[in-house]
């Protein structure tokens, strides 16, 4: 397996899949992120591909405990007070090498593993079954402890409901259903419930300078291309830094006119649902 690699993505849907063969873990509220064990240094890398070592470096050094070979896939989380704190993971994310460990200092974060790419002894394993890949991740952890930990799963639709209403109050966000068959690709091979009323979008432009993004064109599942809202300073940085590594963009209009700067990034916005009717789009956060 080489770095980067591609991630298996969650369709949302309005309700959880009934039926046999279902699993359900709890969504937590961070930045998605690939912890690579390599001999003689750990990496980790976003969902978009990027190396973002330098923004968590104490999960870096829990890492070391594992033997290298060893490839997990999870999400990077910040607690304050106790709480999944979305806004502390995603400033840590957009932060300078120097300022995310001051950061980490204050805060340091957590990772929360939900599926193993690789095996130290059996090498790439995402062609087995989520069961097994299961069992292989929960053996690999076992003696490992904070701040690397397994999230927890149940195959009891029940269960999953209950922690869907009793762990928000948390940053449990949501839940993420995945079948006991299903085999790790880059697909939206997962079912996915959120609180929140959001969709997910493709990045394909933008407004304003290159360095500094004003908004964001983002295309919908149906293939409508809207501009946002002026996105807030965080999320500028990040798409910023994106596209210091993407190609040169074109001239491109909406469908009402409006000019934007077109290219493919490779991520993926969160918006609200409801912001689109008459084409605003408020951009929630980059995942």
């Amino acid at each position: 397996m080489e770095f980067p690699v591609a991630v298996a993505l969650a369709q949302a849907v309005p309700e959880l899949p009934a039926g046999r063969g279902w699993w359900f873990e709890p969504k937590l509220d961070g930045q998605r992120t690939i912890l690579w064990c390599e001999a003689g240094r750990v990496r980790l890398q976003s969902r978009s591909g990027r190396d973002v070592s330098g923004a968590w470096t104490d999960l870096a050094r829990a890492g070391r405990q594992l033997p290298a070979g060893t490839v997990l896939d999870g999400e990077a989380v910040v607690y304050i007070a106790g709480h999944v704190d979305f806004s502390a993971a995603q400033a840590r994310a957009a932060s300078s090498p120097a300022r995310a460990a001051q950061l980490a200092a204050r805060w340091p974060a957590s990772f929360a593993a939900w599926d193993l790419l690789a095996h130290a002894e059996l090498g790439d394993v995402r062609s087995r079954p989520y069961v097994e890949r299961r069992a292989l991740l929960l053996d690999a952890l076992k003696d490992v402890g904070p701040p690397l930990q397994v999230v927890p799963a149940t195959n009891d639709r029940d269960t999953a409901l209950l922690w869907y209403e009793a762990l928000r109050s948390q940053g449990v966000e949501g839940l993420v259903a995945k079948h006991t068959t299903s085999t790790y690709r880059a697909a939206r091979i997962w079912r996915k419930v959120r609180h929140a009323d959001t969709l997910d979008v493709d990045v394909v432009g933008y407004t304003g300078p290159r360095s500094r993004p004003r908004a964001l064109a983002v295309r919908f599942p149906d293939g409508r291309t809207l501009l946002s809202q002026t996105v807030s300073a965080p999320i500028r940085r990040e798409v910023a830094a994106r596209l210091a590594d993407a190609e040169s963009g074109r001239p491109a209009h909406t469908r009402a006119g409006t000019a934007y700067e077109a290219v493919e990034t490779g991520l993926v916005a969160e918006v609200l649902a409801g912001t689109t009717r008459h084409g605003v789009v408020t951009v929630t956060r980059l995942r």
